[in-house]
């Protein structure tokens, strides 16, 4: 395996707030819970995995001038990521609540703030040449705000000769733009990292391998992440590849694995790594994300 090349990361930078109640929610009244603090967003997630591994690795995206942009940027430049960030002077910095229940259901209460507003101006001439991959977090490209943005980010380092990945992000608000717009947005990428339920929504094909060989007429590559199921990889003219997950486990500390399993997969194969070496690595790395609180590889 050879040293990836540098990887650009365009996307979502949030703070993200941890509950985990202790018991059954009661209506209006006090319960027990663990709350915790931890760096968040879906791009600066995958940017802070890659640096973890040794990937040199530039975040680009959008806070607010409040301390919580500056502790965002913080943890990212702890974790070896080269920040790349906008100040808005009108928005906060992107927030998330996560809500663990008793029973290990989960609700996600996002205010996107700054990373919503991402302008084609915020994205560094100097970050987009040939030898470098983009890597996109899908969410610049479900919000309005910073649709441009995101669309930008693609033509730019496709001009520039870079291969480009990109992560669909979240299902419902995907529903909500529609698959095909969001693929006609793009275009014809390198690789594409939905979720099962994300890939469904692109392709309206409700088994994965199905909707990954719809997604490859999109792009050369598509890895389907199935949570505990593990993932499968398809490419065009070639059999689906599946691997198992890692730790088949159910567990209410899932918040960011999608994320971390991404940066596995962009280290390995980037790398020169098979198929089924990188699937395997990036299963690996995502179980290491279930395994305790926080989607990173540390605390904010």
């Amino acid at each position: 395996m050879t040293r990836p090349p540098p990887v650009v990361v365009v996307g979502d930078l949030l703070t993200d707030v941890l509950v985990r109640a202790d018991t059954p929610r009661t209506h209006a009244s006090d319960a027990p819970a663990a709350v915790s603090v931890h760096g968040g967003g879906s791009g600066g997630n995958v940017a802070a995995w890659l640096a973890t591994l040794g990937v040199p690795v530039t975040f680009v995206g959008r806070v607010g001038t409040d301390r919580y942009g500056t502790a965002a940027e913080d943890g990212l430049v702890a974790a070896g990521v080269r920040t790349e960030l906008a100040r808005d002077p009108d928005a906060p910095t992107g927030a998330c609540v996560v809500l663990v229940h008793a029973d290990g259901e989960r609700d996600f209460l996002v205010d996107p703030g700054a990373s919503a507003r991402l302008a084609p101006a915020d994205l560094p001439v100097a970050c987009f040449a040939p030898g470098r991959h983009l890597h996109l977090s899908g969410y610049p490209v479900l919000h309005a705000g910073s649709r441009p943005a995101a669309v930008a980010a693609v033509e730019r380092a496709r001009s520039a000769g870079m291969t480009v990945s990109v992560d669909p992000a979240s299902a419902v608000p995907l529903a909500e733009l529609g698959g095909a717009r969001f693929l006609d947005l793009l275009g014809p990428v390198d690789l594409l990292l939905p979720n099962a339920e994300e890939a469904a929504v692109l392709t309206g094909e409700a088994e994965p391998a199905a909707a990954g060989a719809v997604l490859t007429r999109h792009a050369r590559e598509v890895v389907v992440t199935l949570g505990p199921g593990g993932a499968l990889w398809c490419e065009d003219g070639s059999p689906a590849v599946r691997v198992p997950a890692d730790l088949v486990v159910d567990s209410p500390e899932s918040t960011g694995a999608g994320d971390a399993f991404a940066a596995g997969w962009l280290h390995s194969r980037l790398g020169g790594a098979e198929p089924p070496v990188a699937l395997r690595a990036a299963c690996a790395l995502a179980a290491r994300v279930v395994s305790r609180p926080g989607a990173r590889p540390g605390r904010m």
